[in-house]
């Protein structure tokens, strides 16, 4: 077993640490198709940030001047079956939750009783897809909400979709389901590809796809988007406020990173600001998205003011978050306890813009805010660098450790929670973080033009000095 994470550290193992993604899902992500996200849908495990895998450190490490001959032949290395594999990998991360698990009380469960109940069917016989269902599950039971186990296929795609990989035959958009309305709402468009093309936009919801419904109050047929390349599709998409259409496109191969759309703004009073969507920080790329994007919005001078809308912003790597944070302000933001109370700190070190540690900002922030899309928006406040607008967040700000095994599957277990530095008695888990001026809304109902938290934060924006 590999235990790993982003933003290197020493435990007694290489880690690099990883905060959660809280998305309420039908299913697990799957970075090779277009992505997807679950608003208000039935409650599943989210699925977490990628990592890079890295070993435990040798205590010491011996380099011969020679290497001898062997005098026999060395005894092979035998190979696990099945079910030995799976006992293994079980009684891993069975462990590695009793040790390292945030809450030691495991949220009312005896995890020892946890452990012999799925030893046991282990023990009976499962194949593999069995197997793997039952480590969801066992994880899925501590009922925190983030903690996850993923199959190896799924770690494997995490990892591409951490390295901005993305690569896979569909129309090119990131979308959140709404299920009460049974659509998928778009977050946001792929550059290049054939949604951008069609014309599809942020904030315009899929209905059906060739005439079959897309959503439905249990299910979500995502695959409707896939087909071979070069295979035709009709969508039927409604744009906040308009009626239903029909869009036709042809699929083909969609690669690169998640994208960060940026545009310019005027208020009524004639100031210059800046809108920056965020929705992940579970891709590489997009801190130096940020940067460029800041780069261009002040190439014709200075901003008046700047929007980072972190609504959908399910979280991501520590490191990335800790970049963008960068552009905007500095220092201890605050530290991560875990349940010995252990604190560590969150550091972030500067790296201004054109004067972006300095512009007066506004994050937004509502349900979809998780992670860290919600501490890099609670930080910037607690610092009295921003000013927060939009709807409470649901309190998702635990940390997760990253745990490779053996047979290419990753578990991601609840390892520390966060407390800002200036108010450290606010635990924002359980109260999530309540914004400066409430200005809720939905996503698929509004577009940038008539969204409420955009219209309260140009007018804040505005009325500055």
């Amino acid at each position: 077993m590999k235990s790993s994470s982003r933003s290197l550290w020493l435990a007694p193992f290489l880690l690099v640490l990883l905060a959660c993604q809280l998305t309420t899902r039908l299913g697990q992500p799957t970075p090779t198709s277009d992505l997807q996200r679950i608003s208000k849908a039935l409650p599943q495990p989210a699925s977490p940030t990628p990592t890079f895998t890295a070993t435990p450190l040798p205590t010491q490490t011996l380099t011969p001047t020679h290497t001898p001959l062997p005098t026999s032949t060395p005894t092979p290395t035998l190979i696990p079956t099945p079910s030995e594999l799976q006992l293994k990998v079980f009684e891993e991360l069975w462990h590695i939750v009793l040790v390292n698990y945030l809450y030691d009380d495991y949220n009312g469960l005896d995890w020892e009783e946890v452990g012999e109940d799925y030893r046991r069917r282990i023990q009976a016989g499962l194949t593999d897809a069995d197997f793997y269902q039952a480590m969801e599950a066992m994880i899925h039971s501590l009922g925190d909400e983030h903690s996850v186990f993923l199959r190896p296929e799924e770690a494997t795609e995490e990892d591409a979709e951490y390295a901005g990989e993305n690569d896979y035959v569909g129309i090119g958009v990131l979308t959140s389901v709404v299920i009460e309305r049974q659509r998928a709402v778009i977050l946001v468009v792929f550059p290049g590809s054939p949604a951008e093309e069609a014309g599809l936009q942020s904030h315009d919801s899929i209905l059906a796809v060739d005439g079959e419904p897309l959503v439905t109050e249990d299910s979500y047929r995502r695959d409707l988007f896939f087909g071979p390349e070069n295979s035709s599709v009709e969508l039927t998409v409604q744009t906040p406020g308009g009626e239903p259409r029909q869009v036709k496109l042809t699929r083909r191969r969609v690669t690169g990173s998640v994208p960060v759309p940026y545009t310019e703004m005027i208020t009524q009073g004639g100031k210059r600001v800046a809108y920056i969507l965020l929705v992940t920080f579970a891709d590489e790329t997009i801190d130096n998205q940020v940067e460029l994007a800041l780069k261009d919005l002040t190439s014709q001078g200075p901003l008046d003011g700047l929007i980072l809308d972190n609504r959908q912003n399910s979280g991501g790597a520590d490191d990335v978050t800790r970049s963008v944070l960068g552009y905007f302000t500095r220092g201890v933001l605050g530290h991560f306890i875990d349940r010995q109370g252990s604190r560590r700190a969150f550091n972030v070190i500067g790296s201004d813009i054109n004067g972006s540690s300095k512009i007066p900002l506004v994050v937004l922030v509502g349900p979809g805010t998780v992670s860290f899309g919600e501490i890099s928006s609670g930080v910037l406040r607690d610092s009295q660098r921003a000013y927060l607008i939009g709807g409470t967040t649901e309190g998702n700000v635990e940390l997760l450790w990253g745990y490779d095994f053996d047979d290419g599957s990753r578990a991601w277990i609840a390892h520390e929670t966060f407390r800002p530095k200036n108010h450290p008695e606010e635990n924002w888990e359980e109260t999530g973080i309540i914004p400066d001026i409430q200005a809720p809304s939905e996503w698929d109902l509004v577009t940038n033009d008539t969204d409420p938290a955009i219209i309260a934060a140009l007018e804040y924006l505005d009325s500055l000095k």
